[in-house]
């Protein structure tokens, strides 16, 4: 029952009441992405930070969470392999004595690239069943879970009930074309079920 990543249901999204249009929703983690500060994202979106944080913690778990760590985790294997080779290559620091350059030595310092991992994992979303929605996206896929904030619905609830109505419309209507066939063929069906034996 999973979406493919590229694929969106698309609906009509209704104007909120507390502001945070899908235009703004799209703003704020295209800027949270390029900034990772929720204050600049925020001010972008021309909205506060108190209430983009409000509109996360009653979205949790769908697309707009989602794409919020995903925002915040474009950059951050970037960060993670800067903070790498410093940890393995060092930091070349200088000496001097009276003013003059006499020297470099190499500072290793393996706590921040510990600490930088150990808050890697923090950043992985909850693991969903295959089944759900959710599943379809990883936590680096910003793009696709942009464009489903943008293009789908607000809430996996939402489209799981479309992806049920449609799978029961198609039922339906293939349960009336063979209504329609055994109206219309039924000598021809046996002697198919005839011939076959």
């Amino acid at each position: 029952m999973s979406t493919d990543k590229g694929t969106a249901l698309t609906t009509t999204h209704a104007t909120r009441h507390d502001g945070w249009t899908v235009a703004r929703q799209s703003l704020f983690l295209r800027e949270l992405a390029a900034s990772h500060s929720v204050k600049r994202a925020a001010k972008a979106a021309g909205m506060s930070r108190q209430s983009a944080y409000g509109l996360r913690a009653r979205l949790k778990g769908e697309p707009f969470d989602l794409a919020w760590t995903a925002a915040l985790r474009c950059r951050f294997d970037a960060l993670a392999e800067a903070a790498m080779d410093r940890a393995l290559n060092g930091v070349e620091v200088p000496h001097f004595y009276r003013g003059e350059l006499v020297g470099t030595s190499r500072r290793y310092d393996e706590r921040l690239t510990v600490a930088l991992l150990a808050m890697r994992e923090r950043f992985r979303g909850p693991q969903r069943f295959s089944s759900h929605p959710a599943a379809a996206f990883d936590a680096e896929d910003f793009g696709p879970l942009l464009a489903r904030v943008e293009t789908g619905p607000e809430t996996w609830h939402e489209e799981i009930r479309a992806q049920r109505e449609a799978e029961y419309a198609e039922e339906e209507a293939e349960e009336g074309e063979g209504d329609a066939e055994e109206a219309g063929g039924g000598e021809a069906g046996a002697a198919y079920v005839w011939r076959a034996y």
